[in-house]
Order: structure tokens, then C-alpha cells, then sequence
């Protein structure tokens, strides 16, 4: 059925919107048995709740859920209602695969739950939201209650004129992940709600919301391009992403203005849908400098590569004075890399995998084979081309 509105459904992102809420998922490390819950003689004062909860947050960081659960369960066997070991719990819950327990742990702290806090936790009901992701109108009314706790929250900061800016730009921040996240629900092709007539001018309402609270946050910036490349309006889309990158493109790398890591490989997708192909070179440049065994990074480099040599081919042969076959060995080159990457590290992106291999055999069927050391590729800094940005870095998007 074709959507009834100018607005064309697309995927929603894969990354995470919650910032500090989400999931983290850092290198496992080995936990001594020294870190176990032991008994203590009869004469030894209890841990308080506050040392037992940030062991739990330390193990989680460790990935070791099971033993954080152990705390945490300890944590409530003193004070089951205690919201934030709740709330701890369910995301242990989720990590370890739990979905449904993980969804009755975060019900548990909303009303009518006789336990609830009050105010409840917004994050409660931007886990849920998540959870929930397949019931858009569930998803929806989470993330609108999230948004009327935390704006609620951002008031009262104001009235109290306190000192608590970065509290209050985390606040800001949230509520834009959750007017994106709605966002995302309507554009999403797998529910009825993207082809709705109002689609269209819901998704402009929830994006002027969300750049109300933040007028030059990166990433509603970036889902607003999105959805002006869906209503096949690409040269707003450019100017949109320019100022959205223009934010923090000249910034320090280790500047905490710098948008994450998922949001500037987000960047980088939509800048490729333009055919964008330097500025999408220069994001993951930034990215690489921070990671340079990010998959999903090595994977789009391969790919802008490989799109850069089809324009070259189609074009008489030359890109930016690099001819298709140079442009297809560096394409080839960073393919073979994710692939590498992708296998050692058990990556669970099946999908990105299988592409990656498509290209490679596209490639080796056009006879471009992987760089050597005698053909002296090294795999930096080949792609940019001083003459292309100015003194402060910054590059025509056009």
C-alpha cells in the first residue's frame, strides 16, 4: 500500500537514544572470585545500600550480570522498593536476554504499582518504550510520558535556579531522544503508522519540539534531514546535515560536545545517501581516531570507496583526480578489514556481514584484488585532499 502522505517511510535508526541510559557494553574482563559475595564474621558492620548498588554498577560495566544480580537482589532483600536498584535490575534483565522479566521489573515502577515512586523515572518508560517497539501506540505513550517527566523536571530546575547545568543538559538531551524515538515509530515501514495521512506533518511537529528544547542538537538535526530526504527534498536535507555537522565539526575529537559514536556513523549513512562523499570521509576519520576497530565504520568506509569508484567508472574514469581502480583497492582494501574485524570479534550485524561480501566479490570480479605491502597502501590519510577544506576544515557540501 503506498503512503498517502508526500512522506516516505524509511528504517529507523539503530542506535541507542538514551545516552546515559542505555546499555553499556564495554571489553569483558575477568572477575576474581575475590569479588563474590562472601560471608562476613558476626562482629563486621553491613555494606550499605550506596556500596552494594555501585558494586552492581561496576559488574555490570564488567558485563558480569549474573554476579550483579546477586547484588542487586541482596539490595532489595533490605528495601524492595528502592527505585534506582529496580531500575538496575531490569537492565541487567535485558542484558542477559530476560525480556519479559526485564518489562515486569520496569512496570513495577510506575503506577498503578503500589512500589512506584512518585514522580516515577522517566527512564522506566523509555526502556519500556524500546521494549515495546513492536506496539508503536505502547512505544508512543511511553515516550510521551518520559517527555512530560523530564520536561516537568527541566521546570523545576529553571524556577530553582540551581547550579545544575550538566543535570539540566541531560534532561534537554533525553527528551530529544524521545521526540526522535517517535519519530522513528512513525517512519518505521513495519507499522501502519507510516502511511497514515498525518504521518508527515506528526513527524514536522515532533522535530520542531524537539528543536525547541535544543535548537542545535545534532541528532534531531539529523533526523529532520531524514525526513526531508523522504519527502524527496534532498538540497533542504543538505543544508540541514551542514548544520548539523557544523556544530561540532571543528571541534577537539575528545571534546564532549562531539555527538557519539552511533550518531556520527548515522551521519555518515545520510551523507552517502547525497553522495556526500568527503565530508562522509571526514566524520569517519573522527570516528577512527577514537575507534579504529569499529566494524560499522570500517564498513562504511569500504562502502563510500566503492561508491566513489562507480561515480569514477561512470564518470570517464576519475574522481578528485583518482581513478576507478584506485578508489575500488581502497574500497577493497577497508572491506576486507570490516570482514576481519567482523568474524574475530563474533559481530552479531549478519546483514552488514553479507553485504560486505557482496561487494568483495563485485570487486574481485572486476579483478580488484587487496593491497600488499609492496604496493605500499598503509591505510591513512590517502582519501583526504588538503584543497578540499580550508584553514578551519571546512568542506562545500554541494
Amino acid at each position: 500500500m503506498p503512503p498517502s502522505s508526500l512522506l516516505t517511510c524509511s528504517r529507523p535508526h539503530s542506535s541507542d537514544l538514551y545516552g546515559t541510559m542505555g546499555r553499556t557494553k564495554p571489553n569483558k574482563q575477568p572477575i576474581s572470585k575475590a569479588h563474590g559475595i562472601k560471608s562476613k564474621p558476626a562482629t563486621s558492620k553491613s555494606p550499605s545500600i550506596e556500596s552494594l548498588l555501585e558494586k552492581a554498577h561496576s559488574l555490570v560495566v564488567q558485563c558480569d550480570y549474573e554476579l550483579a544480580l546477586r547484588f542487586i537482589q541482596r539490595i532489595l532483600e533490605q528495601q524492595p522498593s528502592h527505585a534506582d536498584t529496580k531500575e538496575l535490575k531490569g537492565v541487567v534483565q535485558l542484558e542477559m536476554g530476560d525480556v519479559e522479566s526485564a518489562k515486569q521489573t520496569f512496570m513495577s515502577l510506575l503506577p498503578p504499582s503500589p512500589d512506584a515512586p512518585s514522580p516515577p523515572p522517566a527512564s522506566a518508560h523509555l526502556y519500556l518504550a524500546q521494549i515495546n517497539s513492536d506496539d508503536p501506540q505502547s512505544a508512543l505513550q511511553h515516550y510521551q510520558a518520559a517527555i512530560d517527566i523530564m520536561s516537568s523536571q527541566v521546570k523545576g530546575k529553571e524556577r530553582a535556579v540551581d547550579d545544575g547545568n550538566d543535570d539540566d543538559l541531560e534532561l534537554r538531551t533525553n527528551i530529544v531522544r524521545a521526540f526522535i524515538g517517535q519519530v522513528e515509530i512513525w517512519m518505521d515501514p513495519s507499522h501502519d503508522l507510516c502511511f497514515a495521512p498525518e504521518a508527515e506533518e506528526t513527524c514536522q511537529e515532533l522535530l520542531s519540539s524537539a528543536l525547541r528544547i535544543d535548537p542545535d542538537n545534532s541528532e534531531a538535526l539529523q533526523a529532520l534531514a531524514s525526513v526531508r530526504m523522504s519527502q524527496q527534498r534532498p538540497e533542504e536535507a543538505k543544508e540541514v546535515l551542514e548544520r548539523a555537522w557544523s556544530s561540532w565539526k571543528d571541534l577537539d575529537i575528545d571534546n564532549p560536545k562531539i555527538p557519539p559514536i552511533e550518531t556520527r556513523l548515522a551521519l555518515v549513512k545520510l551523507f552517502l545517501e547525497l553522495s556526500l562523499f568527503t565530508p562522509a570521509l571526514l566524520v569517519l576519520h573522527g570516528v577512527m581516531s577514537s575507534d579504529d576497530e569499529d566494524v560499522e565504520a570500517w564498513y562504511l568506509e569500504g562502502w563510500c570507496y566503492f561508491l566513489m569508484a562507480e561515480q569514477a567508472k561512470e564518470s570517464g574514469g576519475t574522481l578528485d583526480d583518482l581513478s576507478w581502480e584506485e578508489l575500488a583497492k581502497d574500497s577493497r582494501d577497508r572491506l576486507e578489514t570490516c570482514q576481519l574485524l567482523h568474524i574475530n570479534e563474533q559481530h552479531p550485524d549478519t546483514p552488514l556481514l553479507d553485504h560486505v561480501r557482496e561487494l568483495i566479490a563485485k570487486l574481485d570480479a572486476l579483478g580488484i584484488k587487496v593491497s600488499t605491502e609492496e604496493d605500499g597502501a598503509d591505510g591513512e590519510g590517502e582519501w583526504i585532499d588538503e584543497d578540499s577544506a580550508d584553514e578551519d576544515g571546512d568542506v562545500e557540501m554541494s
